[in-house]
């Protein structure tokens, strides 16, 4: 790959862009999730509750992160962790969450890519084949899944020549009444 692209693991210092990449990735599915804590009192925006999700040590933040930049500036990331037992556990705290959730441990024991994103600007250089490719190394011998939604062409396309198959497919809840419908695409990659 160009040298112009370097990988790294992410620092807490990056939780911002982390939070922008990771609302990215979900289509703004992510900001609408920390919107309801706005409501709550939680924070004072979806951008702030973010940057405190991804500041987090938790699954799926900062810790389980790989960033990507290109001409000086962070220009994608990638999230990406093992699923285990624990999954089972986990109540989804909403229901535009439980297909997801469904989905997730009908995977116990994969690499699982919670986010991988692109800023626009960035995009047709190769960044997301190489975080892709970086998380493929990062899974070893683990089979490899991830989530997406049916309408996000370019992602399936990615998916598609990379390896992956359609696993499983549900409908996701509408977020809003004049939502428009879709479903949630669970693709699989088996390991080696």
């Amino acid at each position: 790959m160009a040298a112009f692209l370097a990988l790294r693991e992410a620092s807490r210092r990056d939780a911002s862009e982390l939070a922008i990449l990771a609302d990215i990735a979900s289509h703004g599915f992510a900001s609408w999730l920390w919107f309801a804590d706005v409501a709550s009192g939680m924070s004072d925006t979806p951008l702030e509750r973010g940057r405190l999700k991804m500041s987090d040590e938790a699954l799926g933040g900062w810790k389980n992160a790989i960033v990507g930049e290109a001409y000086d500036e962070i220009a994608g990331m990638a999230i990406g962790y093992e699923v285990d037992e624990g999954i089972r556990d986990l109540e989804a705290r909403h229901p535009a969450l439980e297909p997801m959730l469904a989905m997730q441990r009908s995977v116990i024991g994969h690499w699982f890519i919670g986010s991988l994103a692109v800023y626009r600007h960035m995009r047709g250089i190769g960044i997301g084949k190489r975080l892709l490719g970086d998380q493929l190394a990062r899974a070893d011998r683990l089979s490899v899944s991830l989530i997406t939604s049916d309408s996000n062409e370019a992602a399936l396309s990615l998916y598609g020549r990379n390896g992956f198959s359609e696993a499983a497919r549900m409908n996701a809840v509408p977020l809003f009444d004049n939502s428009k419908k879709h479903a949630w695409v669970l693709m699989t990659r088996a390991g080696a």
